[in-house]
């Protein structure tokens, strides 16, 4: 019987490499082929079938493993699934992530920025934060943002008679006079030095006062955990840093920042800090 393909003499005769490359793209085929049958089988079970159907082979697969290996298996489904929670949190939300009404964090820089301050919202992403304060506290803002397409959002969604969306680098910037009050949200743990940024910030527009929200480290038992396994901890890749109470107590007073007041929400810092 001929082989329809390649005699075995034929195949014989390729490289070792080449029979690898093959073998590596028909199992290739073999994955997606895989994949899509599972797809259409799960296709016609009931969301709470399909509930059990993943959340039992998810068991099987971990108890089967050393506890080790276990715990990377589910921490890193866990973290394939978090970014999905996100993305959806803000569909549901109407373009805004439900965190800004849960958390209610908006009140935390609300209340403390009195009426006719003027105030620089740095990394002001969509604007949504820069409105509330503008709306709610009678500020005067210029929202910053390096993301045209943030400002953009922000300036369709989020305008306000008060509030002036810039798109570009607070520090390279021609921001025109002092600000009384810098507010930085979940932004300087994006950046590698931070002590030296806000000491070029306070220098740049000389506020009497920086109102900051940062991640926390000691949020939750597993986050320790995943560091020790090896497994990113990080809320968002792009975080050079999740602080502890100690380390954001350093890099304040790096920065040449006394901290005049702090609380711990939600896994957070918010904390409003002035130059010393």
């Amino acid at each position: 019987m001929r082989l329809p393909f390649h005699s075995h003499r034929a195949q014989s005769r390729l490289k070792p490499g080449e029979l690898l490359r093959r073998g590596e793209s028909m199992m290739a085929l073999l994955h997606q082929w895989a994949l899509a049958f599972a797809r259409r089988v799960l296709d016609k079970l009931s969301e709470k079938q399909l509930l059990d159907v993943l959340v039992d082979t998810a068991k099987t697969r971990a108890e089967s493993l050393p506890p080790a290996d276990g715990l990377k298996f589910l921490f890193s489904l866990d973290a394939a699934l978090y970014p999905v929670q996100g993305w959806l949190s803000v569909a549901y939300g109407g373009g805004v992530h439900t965190k800004h009404r849960h958390t209610r964090y908006h009140d935390f820089f609300v209340n403390r920025i009195q009426a006719g301050e003027r105030v620089l919202d740095v990394g002001c992403g969509i604007g949504a934060l820069a409105h509330d304060v503008a709306a709610k506290a009678g500020a005067i803002l210029v929202g910053i943002d390096v993301s045209a397409q943030n400002i953009d959002t922000a300036n369709k969604k989020h305008s306000h008679p008060r509030v002036a969306y810039v798109v570009g680098d607070v520090l390279r910037s021609p921001l025109k006079g002092r600000f009384d009050t810098v507010i930085l949200s979940n932004v300087v743990e994006h950046l590698q030095e931070r002590p030296a940024f806000l000491r070029e910030v306070v220098n740049a527009v000389r506020p009497s006062r920086l109102l900051l929200r940062v991640p926390v480290f000691e949020r939750d038992w597993r986050v320790p955990l995943r560091e020790e396994l090896g497994i990113d901890y990080r809320l968002d890749p792009t975080h050079y840093i999740e602080y502890t109470l100690e380390s954001f107590a350093t890099e304040m007073k790096e920065a040449g920042l006394n901290i005049t007041h702090q609380e711990v929400r939600w896994g957070e810092i918010w904390a409003e800090a002035a130059p010393a």
